[in-house]
């Protein structure tokens, strides 16, 4: 099998969406957004979030379960049981306070 055949198949089983950071996310992950891939299925943000922290480092401690963090899929609040689909935007984010 040559590395196009290859290819051809990792991107038959996945599928991406932008992931945007915000905040304090933003600085300590060190970058604003990228493009992730996900395996085709139901994937939920819960799949993204760990996904995101098995890099380990800042990754692991910015999107901890602990870790107050807000999600939005398109703009709209989502769950960590929110299902993911080809293209959808995710942003993570801290929670924020008025004053």
């Amino acid at each position: 099998m040559d590395q196009s055949e290859v290819l051809k198949g990792v991107a038959a089983a996945t599928f991406s969406v932008k992931v945007m950071f915000f905040a304090r996310l933003r600085e300590a992950l060190g970058c604003a957004g990228e493009t992730v891939f996900l395996p085709t299925g139901r994937p939920t943000v819960e799949v993204l979030r760990d996904q995101l922290r098995s890099r380990g480092g800042p990754w692991d401690t910015e999107l901890a379960p602990a870790r107050a963090v807000r999600i939005a899929v398109n703009q709209d609040m989502a769950t960590l049981q929110t299902v993911l689909k080809p293209g959808d935007e995710v942003a993570f984010f801290p929670p924020v306070t008025g004053g």
